[in-house]
């Protein structure tokens, strides 16, 4: 008998990434598709329909193939009934999207977070493999995260678990963050983050740096100052080793009421490899619990762009195996 496939997707807000998945976790095929946010994204579900049924049909392949979908979605999720309560970049409230795929597609669908989907892929897939107690944080245009206790993802009372990117980091007289606070997380270890400390750096001093080229802030990437960093620039050291100690303050404080294997770092600014993991994990010992700081281990994610649907491949087999037990 044929081996039949998992659907995993990824939503984001430009893009919705798609994959059929084996009921091992390897992809067997992945791609993407726009994202319509035209009329508040109602014509999103139909149009993942639609992409899933073209995929079939390029493949020679009926929907009798498929087992089950599993979505990431940006913000929170309700669990009951997979529905998302707002994704301000797609335009939803309140948006049953369970309910509209599942009839969309004639599958069972389950949902949540996409910081978490990408947590849990890791976690199977991933860096975070033979761990069942993990810390994700995603460290991107904003600051996301995932927390995994036991193998089970924290969704908290309402869905809003693992919202690592909003611990308050800088209590007086912190940046603004999209969320509507300040002094966030995300505001100083985000990619934006990055650049905004950069440039707060090159406008209170005269020395001599590598990023004074890109002062305009136009150019000036979270890249740019991690390169810099790299070829031995003090002032993007500076920043950087800001960037460390409230990134390694917070996981630090996560990790010692969590006591985690595993702290995931994913994201393209992890993309900055040692030159971030070096001054993060000196840090986050200084503030972790020696004991904690024993058990854990800081690692680089390694899915890329691919966590999202692999965990949701993984939500969608749970989903299926615990139907199965129940009938």
């Amino acid at each position: 008998m044929e081996e039949r496939w998992l659907v995993g997707v990824d939503i984001g807000g430009t893009t919705i990434k798609l994959a059929f998945i084996s009921l091992q976790g390897d992809i067997i095929y992945s791609w993407e598709i726009n994202t319509d946010i035209s009329n508040k994204g109602k014509h999103i579900p139909e149009s993942i329909a639609r992409s899933i049924d073209q995929k079939l049909e390029e493949l020679n392949q009926t929907k009798n193939q498929l087992v089950a979908i599993g979505v990431g979605a940006p913000g929170p999720v309700n669990e009951e009934d997979g529905s998302v309560e707002v994704a301000v970049n797609l335009g939803w409230e309140r948006f049953q999207l369970q309910t509209i795929l599942e009839r969309e597609t004639t599958l069972p669908v389950v949902v949540d977070n996409d910081a978490n989907i990408a947590a849990i892929g890791e976690m199977w897939k991933g860096a975070g493999k033979g761990a069942k107690n993990l810390i994700c944080v995603t460290l991107g245009t904003g600051v996301g995260g995932g927390i995994i206790v036991n193998g089970e993802v924290v969704h908290g009372v309402n869905g809003a678990g693992g919202e690592i990117g909003h611990i308050t980091l800088v209590p007086r007289d912190g940046s603004p963050c999209n969320c509507g606070k300040s002094g966030c997380l995300e505001t100083v270890a985000s990619a934006t983050g990055v650049v905004r400390l950069a440039m707060e750096e090159l406008a209170s001093t005269n020395e001599t740096s590598i990023l004074r080229d890109y002062y305009d802030g136009q150019l000036l990437s979270a890249k740019r100052v991690f390169d810099a960093a790299t070829e031995g620039d003090d002032l993007a050291n500076r920043v950087i080793g800001e960037v460390a100690y409230r990134l390694g303050l917070a996981l630090a404080n996560l990790a010692n009421g969590l006591n985690p294997e595993k702290i995931v770092i994913g994201g393209g600014v992890s993309k900055a490899g040692v030159t971030l993991l070096r001054p993060l994990k000196e840090e986050f010992i200084q503030f972790a619990f020696p004991r904690v700081a024993h058990g854990v281990k800081i690692v680089i994610a390694t899915l890329g762009n691919n966590a999202g649907v692999i965990g949701g491949a993984w939500l969608a087999k749970e989903k299926l195996i615990n139907k199965l037990v129940l009938q």
